[in-house]
């Protein structure tokens, strides 16, 4: 060991020591001129959306938690058993049924459902290497619903997987697989809805119980702002989140859309901002916007749930909606979308500048259900043969063309949400367009009757493309293909083999002028 004094230290020696510290000093200045202070013009002024984000395309939502363990209803279970209005989805009763097969809600609530929840059958490995198989480039596991239960190591909530359930840190254990296949990992926070997420009109419900405050929450009126004592919990969880998994997507659900929430809104973009500097990695801050411009669109990537845009954006953007038309979470009942809609929806999204965000909901064992993991196979199949027309690509001169309008629906919501409930299928003439350098694709969301496909943008004097076509490709199979460029399309004639069920993707490049 040397100990150094100001007598044995030469001057040399301490020119040298006072330019190592002038250099950390200047690192340190430079790192804080280029911090995201919690205010608009200064994130506008640095921010840009990253690009391993816009290239990615697809991803996979993880809708995992308690509410999968009565495996009806849907994934606001642990609310609808409360309810003091029935709430029937299809068919089922969530209260009746909570009452008929467990009881009343004084003797077993929702907390009740959390020792069950135990995952016994997860393995990380199978599940990231199913998302491997989708063709996913990123994923959202859900740290924490509605319902206040977090599927993490949570250092602000006794209700936690590693202290009631699974009993280990499951979210620990998929970031940990997925990152070792580079896979991008986000994660979601819902718990801004929290505050009034239980119904508590019944005095004998667990839910007014004081033991249980904690997790249910303090009795409030749904109009009132959230109290700083909530908005101080929301916080530190949500940090706590972003500190311990570092995930490369914070996004957020409808409930911080609320009046009320306004002081952390620049707060939290600002720090997760920040953290991705610290992390020297690009982030990526999600929010729908839902009920009030919570954040700039120009700041953020743009949820959508559940529908879609029906022009492209300027901004990437992204819908997340599940596998299925009832529930975000596992239930029995499920009823499934065709792959051929869902992947139909990518493409429609992708050619808008979007990304698709698709959810599934692992069963309370931990396994991902057949029917599920089969969809997720679909997407791998059909992007091995036309990804070339998906990732990596960048918005056209026109999204496309064909009778199939969506997003037009209206709702009570802004921007959109809730409008697939208005899509209607596609036909041989919806045509989506996605452009990667000097190259075009075109993508056809139906296989044509006569098995020719005819491309109206595409047609000699179009106003998109004055070059002519000097090429055309099949990406989705081997099948021989003839193509002429006439007044009316470009046409491709095709001998007639579908190489698949979905959609049908064209190579197209053009004659330099």
């Amino acid at each position: 060991m040397f100990l150094f004094t100001l007598e044995t230290i030469s001057r040399r020696q301490l020119l040298l020591i006072a330019l190592c510290f002038g250099l950390l000093a200047g690192h340190a200045h430079a790192q804080d001129e280029f911090r995201f202070e919690a205010d608009w013009d200064s994130i506008r002024s640095r921010y840009e959306c990253p690009e391993w984000f816009r290239d990615a395309k697809f991803g996979i939502f993880v809708f995992w938690g308690p509410a999968s363990v009565p495996q009806v209803g849907n994934d606001k279970y642990g609310r609808w058993m409360y309810g003091q209005k029935r709430y029937v989805t299809k068919g089922v009763d969530c209260r009746a049924y909570h009452e008929s097969h467990f009881g009343h809600q004084s003797k077993f609530g929702y907390k009740d459902f959390f020792p069950h929840f135990k995952m016994e059958k997860f393995d990380p490995k199978s599940w990231v290497s199913l998302f491997e198989d989708s063709g996913a480039k990123y994923i959202v596991p859900v740290a924490e619903m509605h319902d206040g239960y977090a599927m993490y190591a949570s250092k602000h909530t006794r209700w936690n997987v590693v202290d009631v359930g699974p009993k280990r840190d499951v979210m620990r254990l998929l970031v940990d697989e997925a990152r070792k296949k580079d896979l991008k990992v986000g994660l979601s926070s819902h718990f801004a809805w929290n505050r009034e997420f239980y119904p508590k009109w019944d005095p004998t419900f667990d839910t007014n119980d004081p033991e249980f405050q904690d997790l249910y929450g303090k009795p409030v009126d749904p109009k009132d702002p959230p109290t700083q004592e909530f908005l101080d919990h929301w916080w530190d969880r949500t940090t706590d989140i972003v500190d311990k998994y570092q995930p490369d997507i914070l996004w957020f659900d409808f409930g911080l859309d609320k009046p009320g929430f306004e002081p952390v809104h620049k707060k939290i973009m600002a720090y997760y901002y920040n953290k991705g500097l610290e992390w020297n990695k690009p982030v990526v801050f999600q929010d729908k916007n839902m009920r009030m411009e919570s954040f700039p669109e120009d700041l953020m990537v743009l949820d959508i749930e559940r529908g879609r845009r029906s022009e492209a954006s300027e901004h990437p953007w992204q819908t997340d909606t599940a596998v299925g038309k009832i529930s975000w979470t596992w239930i029995i009942n499920e009823n499934y979308k065709s792959s051929d809609f869902l992947i139909d929806e990518l493409v429609d999204i992708v050619s808008k500048n979007g990304n698709l965000l698709l959810s599934i909901g692992p069963k309370p064992d931990g396994t991902i259900g057949d029917r599920e993991a089969a969809i997720l196979r679909d997407f791998g199949a059909w992007l091995k043969l036309n990804g070339e027309a998906i990732y990596g690509t960048r918005p056209w001169k026109t999204y496309g063309e064909g009778p199939a309008k969506f997003a037009e629906g209206e709702t009570r919501f802004k921007n959109k949400h809730h409008t697939e409930y208005t899509d209607v299928e596609s036909v041989t003439a919806d045509i989506r367009f996605t452009a990667k350098g000097d190259v075009l694709y075109a993508t056809s969301l139906a296989w044509p009757e006569d098995n020719t496909f005819r491309i109206k943008s595409l047609c000699i004097g179009n106003p998109y493309e004055s070059r002519a076509v000097a090429s055309v490709d099949f990406l989705s199979g081997t099948n021989k293909i003839e193509w002429k460029q006439t007044k009316e399309a470009l046409v491709i004639e095709t001998e007639g083999e579908k190489p698949c069920e979905a959609a049908y993707s064209f190579r197209i490049r053009f004659i330099d002028e």
